[in-house]
């Protein structure tokens, strides 16, 4: 299958995108700007919901279906659903974003068939049915004008206990890593995002994401803000590292680089699942479409682009 342009979707979630001085002032001076986004998310499912059910209901299309949620999942499905599409034409499958928490909200609301979950299932949403359709792991990216960036040094590595201590903020500025004297822009995603659980969970353990970070709700924002600041870090879906018109780096940690070798082979530790959510075991058409993707063509489709998949096919 010939590569596509993931980007599109990142272009078009960019151009919604809030200037830094704005995000951070809206971060501190309103603490409850980031639950209403997350409301707000939810709302636009529903809406979206209902209008495909009224278009929808008087059977004509009884095929469709809504999948919702995580934005690192999002682009992939909607190439796969692109291709099962020149299958059978007549199945109509709408794929929202949102955010994974948003997503799992969707389902338990009946506004969605499945929900997409870049992060694993917490305690309360253990009743619900999920399966994993692959893996993906996190990459820590920088701009490749980024200062502790040289010839001698092209494969710049951090420790786990570094990134960790960036977002923190136990280091503001890039001398204290050896770098010259220029502070630490860090970039995260908001609450809520699967991608921001998973780096949580796998880097920061029980400390918490300084409130100073700059706040963005998808990959594509935060890959875009990195590769236009070269004193910046952030994280991303390793899938989407090369996904963009300008470049970023992805950085080695503790000296290993994060491919999928590396993370079949248990060296590259920062990688988390990709789901999807229902409120039980689909039937029918949803079904189907979950066969499609976990069949050994919609496994090569997510591995050509860049992912990890169930069946383990590496680099």
């Amino acid at each position: 299958m010939q590569k596509r342009e993931i980007i599109m979707d990142i272009k078009q979630q960019n151009k919604t995108k809030t200037n830094i001085d704005k995000s951070n002032k809206l971060i501190h001076n309103f603490p409850f700007s980031i639950f209403h986004f997350q409301l707000s998310k939810i709302t636009l499912i529903i809406l979206l919901s209902t209008a495909l059910t009224t278009a929808c209901g008087s059977g004509a299309n009884s095929a469709s279906f809504i999948i919702a949620g995580s934005t690192s999942v999002q682009p992939y499905v909607e190439i796969l659903v692109e291709e099962y599409a020149l299958k059978d034409p007549e199945k109509f499958i709408d794929v929202q974003g949102g955010g994974s928490s948003a997503g799992i909200q969707a389902v338990e609301s009946h506004t969605a068939q499945i929900g997409m979950s870049s992060r694993n299932l917490r305690e309360t949403e253990q009743h619900l049915w999920s399966i994993e359709i692959a893996k993906d792991a996190l990459a820590i990216i920088v701009n490749p004008g980024n200062p502790l960036i040289n010839p001698g040094n092209p494969d710049v590595s951090l420790t786990l206990e570094q990134i960790r201590g960036i977002y923190a903020a136990d280091y503001v500025n890039w001398n204290q890593l050896g770098g010259p004297d220029a502070r630490i822009h860090i970039i995260t995603r908001e609450e809520g995002s699967g991608t921001r659980s998973a780096f949580e969970e796998l880097v920061m353990n029980d400390r918490r994401i300084t409130p100073g970070a700059i706040v963005q709700d998808s990959n594509g924002s935060v890959r875009q803000l990195v590769s236009d600041d070269p004193f910046s870090i952030g994280f991303i879906s390793l899938g989407l590292v090369d996904e963009g018109e300008r470049p970023v780096k992805a950085l080695r940690i503790d000296g290993v680089a994060p491919t999928r070798n590396n993370v079949l082979n248990g060296d590259y530790s920062l990688f988390r699942s990709f789901l999807f959510v229902s409120i039980e075991k689909p039937e029918g058409n949803v079904m189907e479409f979950i066969e499609y993707i976990r069949s050994p063509e919609g496994q090569k489709i997510m591995s050509d682009e860049g992912l990890i998949p169930e069946f383990g096919i590496s680099d």
